[in-house]
């Protein structure tokens, strides 16, 4: 009886739609975790204090990095408009941003709140699927099979954008602003504000965690995947 139950908890068609959107969203998955983790204060303290980090040329130090950095940061998830960039001052009593500047962070605001509200989507979807095929006794082998190759989808795209940012880190970054802002609106003098607190370095550091974190992640599950696969008896039925 419970057997009979098991197989028919999901039919056919169910499960390898779910499957597959356990393989295809991991990769994504992954690497929007790594990516919120990123735009945090641990992140900024991080990367500010290394000793080789970019110094500025035009005399913020790392303490200054500190103070601005997780204000724009903050600016990005809070609910306050341009005016909460725009009062903030330099030590010196000039304006920490200008027009150009508090304009493009709006629109970056913009971007990433509808980033975040689809990442929540996506990452509730994979969770589900993940859920379901989980409780099923019948299908959690079918699970941990698309984990498995989740896993090794997610480790050749990795090392694909990996490789890309070492090597076409300038080409990846237009494209990627290209993809969500107008025009050059993203392209300052270093002289800014936006580029002081957040230097190429910053950004190449940012997408090797990223990529790197999801790299290791992926490989990790894999090999759990493989484990709970090998301490369950074979499953009857096809994969």
């Amino acid at each position: 009886m419970q057997s009979s139950l098991n197989r028919q908890f999901l039919p056919g068609w169910a499960t390898i739609l779910l499957r597959i959107i356990v393989i295809a969203a991991l990769p994504l998955t992954l690497v929007l975790i790594n990516a919120r983790f990123l735009m945090s204060d641990l992140y900024m303290k991080w990367e500010y204090n290394r000793p080789d980090f970019s110094p500025d040329p035009f005399g913020f130090t790392t303490e200054d990095r500190l103070t601005y950095g997780p204000l724009a940061q903050d600016y990005l998830f809070n609910d306050q408009g341009i005016e909460f960039l725009a009062k903030m001052k330099q030590r010196d009593g000039s304006p920490l941003y200008n027009e150009r500047e508090l304009s493009h962070m709006n629109d970056v605001k913009g971007v990433t709140q509808m980033l975040t509200r689809f990442g929540v989507v996506w990452l509730i979807a994979h969770a589900v699927a993940i859920t379901v095929l989980a409780i099923s006794p019948a299908a959690r082998p079918k699970l941990y099979r698309s984990l498995v190759w989740g896993g090794i989808v997610t480790i050749g795209v990795i090392l694909l954008g990996l490789i890309v940012t070492l090597t076409s880190f300038d080409w990846l970054f237009t494209e990627f602003h290209r993809l969500f802002f107008t025009g050059s609106t993203w392209l300052f003098p270093v002289s800014d504000t936006l580029i002081r607190l957040f230097p190429e370095q910053f950004w190449i550091d940012a997408f090797a965690i990223m990529f790197g974190g999801a790299l290791l992640e992926a490989a990790l599950i894999a090999g759990l995947a493989m484990m709970a696969l090998r301490r369950q008896s074979p499953p009857s039925g096809k994969n």
